[in-house]
């Protein structure tokens, strides 16, 4: 990656785990100093972080960390339920054999995981998104997708309660997700996607009364 990928990364898990909570006021300078990037570096990455709506930029009064309420997250799991569908039926056809490897080992690392720690799970979740997206093999699908599921990841990141309950329900539901794919399964992967989002749905749903 270079220096701008490695910045919006280091900005991404920030707002994702609440380091940068929504509402925050962000300075250029200070996210130098916390990230250890220049300014071209942080100013591209918060550009990006804009396109996929973690970030709202106002020319005169800065840079704010988007608000994440429970209504704008059953608007974007309505568009991801149909997005994600399509894109596990596309990965199920088109995926390369090294890339059903990749998701058949990470299937075997959801199973496997047994911890309840959100900052050791981020990264399985978020590679599990990235391998269906890749393996769909449409850009035009991978950028319409990338917002929807990193500001649901921050939702549901947001407002886990019970992390080892959840940890586990959602490992559950995206390793069925990456073996349906993997075994090139087109409908049993669009009914585990549907079952992945059914569950953040009732998710969201719950948070209305914690």
């Amino acid at each position: 990656m270079n220096k701008t990928d490695q910045a919006y990364q280091a900005l991404e898990k920030m707002i994702t785990f609440q380091e940068l909570p929504p509402g925050s006021l962000l300075s250029e300078r200070a996210l130098m100093e916390r990230t250890g990037y220049g300014r071209t570096p942080v100013r591209e990455a918060l550009q990006r972080l804009a396109r996929e709506r973690m970030v709202d930029i106002h020319p005169n009064r800065g840079v704010f960390v988007a608000d994440a309420s429970i209504e704008s997250q059953l608007r974007l799991l309505e568009v991801r339920r149909s997005l994600e569908e399509l894109a596990v039926r596309l990965a199920a056809q088109r995926a390369q054999p090294p890339q059903r490897a990749a998701m058949l080992e990470l299937a075997g690392q959801l199973q496997e995981f047994t911890g309840a720690d959100a900052h050791e799970f981020g990264p399985l979740l978020k590679e599990s998104h990235a391998l269906v997206a890749a393996a769909a093999g449409n850009d035009f699908l991978s950028v319409a997708m990338a917002p929807l599921q990193g500001l649901s990841r921050r939702f549901w990141f947001a407002n886990l309660r019970d992390p080892a309950r959840e940890i586990r329900a959602g490992a559950d539901r995206h390793q069925d997700v990456l073996r349906a794919v993997h075994a090139g399964d087109a409908e049993a992967a669009a009914r585990a996607s549907l079952a992945l989002n059914d569950y953040l749905v009732d998710f969201t749903h719950r948070t209305l009364h914690t």
